[in-house]
């Protein structure tokens, strides 16, 4: 049987990489830090995934183990003979897999004939191939350097699966348990792959990736988080009810048709194409099954406004291209005026915003001028938000 090693078992891993592999004829070993689910895989050596959508169903994924990440030696012995590998565990978290990543390269390769090893980085951050391979070349011997450059892929993917945090209640139903959407694509980076690209279920290679990318987070989580925003505004809990919100949706459903124009404009994308994803996404958004919670999506704020995130990001790509991105300045007003107190980012903009005014927060937290033609769009979503009685609604 084929073998997938995959970082991170946690909502992604298990619930959409997991479920790749398992349909497509692999053994999946899960490397993880977290001793209850890998005492449970390692017992049940499978794990239910619940599909929540009009006819919802649940599937066991069977086949898999888990890996002590603490444990070097056993992650090293599993990549040394995986067929593919992959990561989800956060951008914050590659730093730490990284030495356990180098350490399975040496001793796969100290066989001059091993084939070669393409790593799936599943992670929201642009570059994030590079940006492992070189963290990763800071554990590995210089002798190694070659090998991890030519026989070594670090390939990137777009995922685009919403998975919901579970509840006390799932988690006492069966504690490996994940609950997904229905969507269940994984483009690639077709030019990624040192090796032969792996018959995987719903791998989709792609030639100018970075198009696909810039799609997934000018679209997909710039519109995710417009949503949030506006929608702890208007005093909603939920997603689907943000967007079930008429005010809500039509600002959510402008900013998104500044971010296709823009890549339209950029990577000459399918504008019929992106306007089936954009409406596809807002229906997906309205899965009232999927729970998903406003402050889930919302959190973390001075991270999601930053220059090249998701909201600052897509508005300056679409002024560059030409395109007014006034729904994407109103969206990002919003997140700076995200004010949830149990976030310590949201609280710090909130302290920022009280001391140094909107100047400050664009400076220090987005990274623009306040001058710039970005800035000023964004202090008149300011004003809108206080004209229109967006910040008198409970939020």
């Amino acid at each position: 049987m084929k073998k997938a090693v995959h970082f991170g078992a946690g909502n992604i891993g298990r619930g959409f990489l997991g479920q790749l592999y398992f349909e497509s004829g692999y053994e999946t070993t899960f490397v993880d830090v977290a001793d209850a689910l890998i005492a449970g895989l390692n017992e049940k050596r499978a794990y239910p995934l619940r599909i929540l959508d009009e006819v919802s169903y649940t599937m066991l994924i069977e086949n898999v183990r888990a890996a002590d990440a603490r444990k070097t030696e056993d992650v090293a012995a599993a990549l040394a003979e995986a067929d593919i590998a992959s990561t989800a565990v956060g951008v914050n978290v590659l730093p730490r897999v990284a030495p356990a990543i180098a350490a399975g390269i040496a001793q796969r390769f100290a066989d001059a004939n091993a084939k070669p090893l393409d790593i799936i980085v599943c992670e929201n951050m642009l570059e994030a191939g590079p940006f492992l391979r070189e963290e990763v070349r800071k554990h590995l011997s210089p002798a190694l350097h070659d090998a991890l450059d030519e026989k070594v892929g670090f390939v990137e993917a777009s995922i685009g699966r919403m998975v919901p945090v579970m509840t006390e209640a799932l988690k006492e139903e069966d504690p490996l348990l994940v609950c997904v959407e229905a969507y269940c694509h994984l483009p690639v980076d077709k030019d990624g792959f040192k090796g032969p690209i792996p018959e995987l279920k719903n791998l989709q290679p792609r030639d100018n990736f970075e198009a696909y990318v810039e799609r997934k987070l000018f679209v997909h989580n710039a519109g995710h988080a417009a949503t949030a925003y506006l929608g702890h505004l208007r005093g909603h809990e939920y997603i689907w009810q943000a967007i079930g919100d008429a005010a809500v949706r039509t600002e959510v459903e402008a900013a998104l048709a500044e971010s296709c124009e823009g890549l339209v404009r950029k990577h000459g994308m399918d504008r019929k194409a992106l306007a089936n994803h954009r409406e596809d996404l807002i229906r997906r958004f309205g899965n009232r099954l999927l729970g998903d919670q406003v402050e889930r999506v919302a959190r973390d704020p001075i991270r999601k406004l930053g220059k090249r995130d998701r909201l600052i990001g897509a508005a300056l790509m679409s002024s560059e291209q030409g395109v007014s991105p006034l729904g994407l300045a109103f969206a990002a007003a919003a997140a700076i005026r995200y004010d949830q107190t149990s976030d310590p980012a949201a609280q710090s903009i909130q302290e920022l915003l009280a001391k140094d005014g909107l100047s400050g927060v664009l400076r220090e937290v987005c990274g623009i001028d306040p001058d710039s033609v970005l800035g000023c769009l964004i202090a008149d979503g300011e004003h809108r938000l206080k004209s229109d009685g967006w910040l008198n609604h409970g939020g």
